[in-house]
């Protein structure tokens, strides 16, 4: 829950931000200089690139919950088996072995979504966050019938 608080309320200082910068781009435009024109138009396409990376990356949230209530229902959510230190970090070799197995899975049966979420998941805990966002836009995009990238 406190992960949602946080994202909406990212999310939300951002479209201010947004509303202000695109106001500033349409005064800037109105100025009517060629110069002032040209800044406005440039400060708008900020928002706009903004606008559409935060859409993008909500749809990528509520589809990867769509995918964790849906497999938390069938019983199927990866079990928290990481070794942690003292300090509560997860242990970095604890995860690779993890890893290893969740990969595996993905080998054995790579068309099946589950095993993507939960590679998703090991990729996580391993801290590489870019594998992670990828194995899980796989696992959406196969629940979803829609073709794979490679």
């Amino acid at each position: 829950m406190r992960a949602k608080l946080t994202y909406a309320v990212t999310a939300a200082v951002l479209v201010f931000y947004f509303v202000l910068v695109g106001s500033r781009g349409v005064m800037l435009i109105q100025a009517g200089t060629l110069i002032t024109v040209t800044f406005g138009i440039a400060v708008l396409i900020l928002p706009v690139i903004g606008i559409w990376f935060l859409w993008k990356n909500t749809q990528f949230v509520r589809n990867a919950n769509k995918l964790a209530a849906e497999l938390d229902a069938e019983g199927g959510l990866p079990v928290d088996e990481l070794r942690r230190t003292e300090g509560g970090r997860i242990d970095r070799d604890s995860a690779d072995e993890v890893f290893a197995k969740r990969k595996a899975e993905t080998e054995d049966a790579p068309d099946d979504w589950r095993n993507w979420f939960r590679l998703a998941v090991a990729y996580h805990d391993a801290r590489d966050t870019p594998r992670a966002r990828k194995a899980m836009q796989r696992a959406i995009a196969l629940h979803a019938g829609r073709p794979i990238q490679a």
